[in-house]
C-alpha cells in the first residue's frame, strides 16, 4: 500500500510540475559534476561543447519534454552514444515503444552505465548515467519487457544515434 500512495504522490508531483506550462526541464537534486570520471571537464569545457539542452540533462540531471527527441522514434539499427563522451551505451536491439514519450531500452551495453540512488522526488528512483563521463541519461524502472524486466527511461538528448550501416 506504500508504494501506491508512494507512485500517486509522484504522479500528482509530476503532473503539477506538466501544469505548470511549458516546463522544459525539472531539476533533479544533485549533478554529477563533483564525481570523478574517466573523462572530466570543467564546467566551461562542458559548456562549450553541449548545446544549453544537452547541458541541463547530462550535467545538472534535468529531463527533457516527453515525446520532444526525435529519437523516441528511432528504429534503426544501430548504436545509441552518450551525446556527452561518445561511448557506446544502448543496442538499438534493446530499445522498445513503452509509450512513456522517451527513449527507452530494456538492457545497457555491457560496462557502459553506472546507477545511483536518487531521492529527488518522493520516492526513491535509480538513475542512470555514462559510467565514462557521468553524464545523466534517466532513470530506471521495474516494468520493462522480458528479458530483464527493466525500462531504461532516458533522456534523448543526452544521446547520439549511430546507424549501423554508418
Amino acid at each position: 500500500m506504500t508504494n501506491r500512495r508512494a507512485f500517486l504522490l509522484s504522479g500528482a508531483a509530476v503532473g503539477a510540475l506538466a501544469a505548470a506550462g511549458g516546463l522544459l526541464y525539472w531539476r533533479q537534486s544533485g549533478d554529477v559534476r563533483d564525481a570523478s570520471f574517466e573523462i572530466s571537464r570543467s564546467e566551461d569545457e562542458w559548456r562549450a561543447m553541449l548545446s544549453e539542452d544537452e547541458y541541463a540533462v547530462l550535467r545538472e540531471e534535468a529531463t527533457e519534454r516527453p515525446f520532444s527527441s526525435p529519437l523516441n522514434d528511432e528504429t534503426r539499427d544501430g548504436t545509441f552514444t552518450c551525446a556527452g563522451c561518445g561511448l557506446d551505451v544502448y543496442s538499438s536491439q534493446a530499445k522498445f515503444n513503452s509509450g512513456t514519450g522517451w527513449p527507452s531500452f530494456y538492457e545497457s551495453l555491457q560496462d557502459a552505465v553506472e546507477t545511483k540512488a536518487d531521492r529527488s522526488l518522493l520516492v526513491e528512483r535509480t538513475e542512470v548515467h555514462c559510467r565514462r563521463c557521468g553524464g545523466h541519461f534517466g532513470h530506471i524502472f521495474d516494468d520493462g519487457p522480458p528479458p530483464t524486466g527493466k525500462r531504461h527511461c532516458l533522456n534523448g538528448v543526452a544521446l547520439d544515434f549511430r546507424p549501423r550501416d554508418a
